[in-house]
């Protein structure tokens, strides 16, 4: 049975393959090609991935995705599709499921919405569980560093809190919209603000949403 995070790993690849090498994304500064390599160094190469987020690391990360950017796109394309190595952990069904299913949404979504006639995706509510699932459990990570509070909402009303804190701040949409949003993808968020104008001005300019 097809998992989310198989079904948005091969539309990931399929939309990187479609747009090139060099095709913009919401990664500032990144190229589609950039994008590509940070998926496959990301769950095949743990030992430089780390430097993501700890910065004892960080060249090791930048020597390793330089090798794998100078490798052909083809290729990188292609080990995004067939997935992690057997020793890689995100091999295990429930280790993708649980820590790639937004992963492959919001990068997916990088490359679609970097392009002027985008249009949002039709979800299946299923599939917007999942992502609300996800989101309740990473929400504050995400949002540690935000400038106000910030709550964010469902239309059926469910919240969940990503920063304690006044004023606050209710950002209301689909999950998916509000993945992007959390993950630092503000202004291509398909999502409503309420609260304080200066503070949702701040929350909409800040850098500090995501990872």
């Amino acid at each position: 049975m097809s998992t989310h995070a198989k079904r948005e790993r091969l539309l990931l690849a399929d939309l990187l393959e479609t747009a090139g090498p060099e095709a913009p994304t919401l990664c500032e500064g990144w190229t589609t090609r950039d994008l590509a390599a940070h998926v496959v160094v990301r769950e095949r190469r743990p030992d430089a991935a780390g430097g993501i987020l700890v910065k004892q690391l960080a060249s090791r990360l930048e020597r390793v995705t330089a090798e794998f950017l100078a490798k052909p796109y083809d290729e990188l394309i292609g080990l995004i599709r067939t997935g992690p190595p057997r020793f890689s952990p995100f091999s295990l069904k429930q280790v993708d499921e649980m820590s790639n299913v937004i992963e492959f949404y919001v990068h997916a979504e990088d490359v679609r919405r970097a392009q002027p006639d985008w249009t949002p995706r039709e979800l299946d509510p299923v599939f917007q569980d999942a992502l609300w699932s996800r989101l309740e459990r990473s929400a504050r990570l995400m949002g540690r560093g935000v400038p106000t509070g910030l709550v964010l909402r469902r239309p059926d009303g469910q919240t969940t809190v990503a920063r304690r804190g006044a004023p606050v701040v209710t950002v209301t949409g689909q999950p998916s919209e509000l993945v992007m949003f959390a993950y630092g993808r503000q202004g291509a968020a398909k999502v409503e603000l309420d609260g304080d104008e200066k503070a949702i001005a701040q929350l909409r300019a800040t850098k500090q949403l995501g990872i």
